[in-house]
């Protein structure tokens, strides 16, 4: 009775696990095509392949097979090595959204077009290794999600920007003619500096120059000069931004700017901004310097007024008084009056020999006239 009922739990479970055998027996369905000389991806292959061998033949991948390769959505494997395809075109695998495998190594691969690996979500190794792949946009490979080892190996590359791929664990590079110059130092940096491991890091070694061919492209030395060039990018666009300015006193504030390595950002726009206000205050100066005569002259031109009558008698006596002390003074020549008038002309501000007053009331001369 105890066994019975024990079978009776367990039976649910049990038959669970021989459905999940028989499920996975049954979409495993292996296709290898190798060395048959096809030129083109079979169409009579069954829709239920998941690990399909075209290696070794002539394919090329063009839009027909492209075109096939959208029946076979529940592949998980994919073998297109030693064919004799030369350019991944867009949207290539977009219907393989089950792929996990994807080998095209020893082809002529050497355009690699943006989209080509759209639609890999479930990707995780991706051989592109033995082709003649030249240089490689690093957002290409963003749809990889899931993506854990890529496979470079044996191109001819001699640049790459560091990929954008959280999840990637190992990268293999060498057999690429590699040029260590500050063009590489990002691609060094991010391997130093992330989980991702470098396979065959004693034989990725550097092409070029020539001074560097025994250094791994991880452990090549940069000198500061590059360090500077990728750590201070904002300064050499303000630099860029302003060199077309002339003045002397822009163009040595904004040297000094590109050239301080170890100043802070912040304290050259406080230097920068200190010479601007120097240089608004001091024309400022300059201007208020040679337009002040000026308004003192044309100020001056308004200091007079209107004589009272009591003040006109006034001057009037003074000036018979003045006549009759200069009559008392004795023998003066007209020779020395002459000298004395100029010298005190000397002291008179130029005019044209008239006198305006704006003080004179025109009704005034009309009446008198």
């Amino acid at each position: 009775m105890k066994v019975t009922s024990i079978a009776i739990l367990f039976w649910p479970f049990s038959m669970l696990l021989l459905s999940d055998k028989s499920q996975t027996s049954k979409t495993e369905v292996k296709c290898n095509f190798t060395q048959k000389n096809y030129s083109l991806i079979p169409a009579d292959i069954s829709h239920n392949v998941t690990i399909l061998d075209l290696s070794c033949n002539q394919i090329t991948l063009n839009i027909t097979d492209t075109q096939v390769l959208q029946m076979y959505f529940l592949l998980t494997e994919l073998y297109l090595t030693k064919n004799n395809i030369s350019t991944l075109h867009s949207r290539s695998f977009s219907n393989l959204s089950n792929l996990e495998i994807l080998n095209i190594c020893k082809n002529s691969i050497s355009v690699i077009q943006q989209n080509a690996f759209v639609g890999l979500h479930k990707l995780k190794y991706l051989h592109l290794c033995q082709n003649k792949i030249l240089q490689l946009d690093p957002d290409i490979f963003a749809p990889l999600n899931n993506l854990k080892l890529l496979n470079l190996q044996g191109n001819l590359l001699h640049y790459f920007e560091e990929p954008q791929l959280f999840h990637l664990e190992i990268i293999i590079l060498y057999g690429n003619p590699w040029n260590c110059s500050c063009s590489l130092f990002n691609l060094q940096n991010w391997l130093n500096t992330s989980d991702v491991i470098l396979e065959n890091e004693n034989i990725t070694m550097c092409n070029y120059p020539e001074i560097l061919k025994h250094y791994s492209i991880k452990t090549v030395p940069y000198t500061a000069e590059c360090h500077s060039k990728f750590t201070l990018p904002i300064t050499e666009d303000l630099y860029i931004n302003f060199q077309s300015i002339d003045n002397s006193t822009f163009n040595s504030s904004l040297s000094n700017l590109t050239n301080s390595e170890h100043e802070p950002l912040g304290k050259s726009w406080a230097f920068l901004v200190g010479v601007v206000v120097t240089v608004l205050l001091t024309s400022l100066l300059i201007f208020i310097a040679i337009k002040c005569p000026m308004w003192y002259n044309f100020l001056l031109s308004y200091n007079h007024h209107r004589l009272e009558e009591h003040e006109a008698e006034a001057c009037e006596d003074s000036f018979t008084g003045n006549t009759n002390s200069l009559s008392q003074i004795p023998d003066i020549n007209s020779e020395d009056t002459t000298v004395i008038f100029e010298k005190l002309q000397s002291f008179v501000v130029d005019d044209d020999g008239f006198i305006e007053d704006k003080y004179i009331d025109t009704h005034e001369l009309c009446e008198e006239n």
